[in-house]
Formats: structure tokens, C-alpha cells, sequence
């Protein structure tokens, strides 16, 4: 596989982040506060699919859902067994702040947000998101929104050095920047974020 074929993780998932609609940021957000959790890569993503399955993928559904409905059996079926009912507050948590605040876009999130710091204090004020969830929310928006420039996460410019990769080569907003970095996070070549790696408490 080449560079350019490298899937992204949200492509993995089936989230079309290049539509640029409020169905796929919300999709990407909610799987990012997965993968921004104390659990394994494949928990997050089977927990991500079972939300999916039950057509929970707007913060609307989510709340109206509710934190019975969350806990089981949407995140029994994604393969939690610990921390179900905290990240389920958290969810619910963040959904009724995106609503109550940007009237549940992420669109409008980013279009009120002065800049790409701006915009990554603006998620870091949701309840359980913390510096790890809002960069790999965003690394894989900085192709298709304007404010979305994270910091590459520590260890990939080594990682592609080590694989004799010239990552300034490649534009940092970019999708084959983008690609690259999802690569090299997907074969080890950089750690992953630690599960849990958020420093506020209660990030599970």
C-alpha cells in the first residue's frame, strides 16, 4: 500500500470527513472521544460501530437515547467493561454543551472559534476532552477545515525520520500529510496515545 492509499482512521470508519457536513463532524467527534478514552483501539472502534447500529450519531439521538440506553447495550456491545457508565456521562455531557452552545454543529464551533487555537480551547472546554482526544479529533480535519492545525503528535517527525520519510515535504494541511501520520500511528512507528491519556480526572 502507498502513501496515498494509506486510509485515514475516520475512513476506516466510514466517516466522510472531505463532505465537510455536520453528520460526519459529529460522527468523527464521537468516535474521537472513543479513541481518546481508557480503552483499547478496537474497543473504540467497536464501541463507535455499535452507536452507529443504533442510529445513535447526532447529539439529539444521543440525548434522547439517554444513559441507561448508553450503557447497555451500546457500550456492552462495543466491549466495555469498565468505565461504561463515566464515559456515558461524559458523552451525554458533551452533547447537551454542543447543543446548548452551538446548537449542536461543529461547524459553527469552528466558525466561531478566531483561530486554530481558538478552536482547539473551545473543545478542550467539553466536559472529558482533554489536549489527546482534540488532536486526533483534528489531525484529520487540518485537509478540510481552515482552523484545524494541531500540533503533530509527539514522536511522529522521529517516526518519519526513522522510516526515511521527509515529513516537511509534505504540506502540513494536507491530505497526504494526513495519511502519513494515520500510517504511521497505525503501524507503530509512533505510540498511540496512551489509553487514558488525558490529564483531567475522570477521562474514561
Amino acid at each position: 500500500m502507498t502513501l496515498a492509499d494509506s486510509p485515514l482512521f475516520s475512513e476506516e470508519l466510514g466517516i466522510a470527513l472531505a463532505e465537510g457536513s455536520d453528520d460526519a463532524l459529529f460522527r468523527w467527534f464521537l468516535a474521537s472521544i472513543l479513541f481518546g478514552a481508557r480503552i483499547s483501539r478496537t474497543t473504540a472502534r467497536h464501541t463507535y460501530e455499535a452507536f452507529a447500529r443504533h442510529g445513535l450519531t447526532t447529539p439529539q439521538a444521543i440525548l434522547r437515547a439517554g444513559w441507561n440506553f448508553l450503557v447497555f447495550p451500546v457500550m456492552r456491545e462495543g466491549g466495555y467493561v469498565r468505565y461504561d457508565g463515566r464515559k456515558s456521562d461524559q458523552i451525554l455531557q458533551d452533547c447537551r454543551m454542543l447543543l446548548e452552545s452551538y446548537g449542536g454543529s461543529l461547524r459553527a464551533l469552528h466558525e466561531a472559534a478566531a483561530d486554530s487555537r481558538d478552536l482547539e480551547a473551545r473543545l478542550r472546554a467539553f466536559p472529558g476532552i482533554g489536549p489527546v482526544t482534540v488532536n486526533i479529533f483534528l489531525r484529520e480535519l487540518r485537509p478540510f477545515l481552515a482552523k484545524a492545525d494541531p500540533e503533530p503528535q509527539a514522536g511522529i517527525r522521529a517516526a518519519a525520520a526513522a522510516a526515511g520519510i521527509d515529513l516537511d515535504a509534505y504540506p502540513r494541511k494536507s491530505l497526504a500529510f494526513a495519511r502519513l501520520e494515520a500510517d504511521l500511528l497505525r503501524r507503530g512507528r509512533v505510540r498511540h496515545p496512551t489509553p487514558g491519556a488525558e490529564s483531567r480526572a475522570g477521562r474514561a
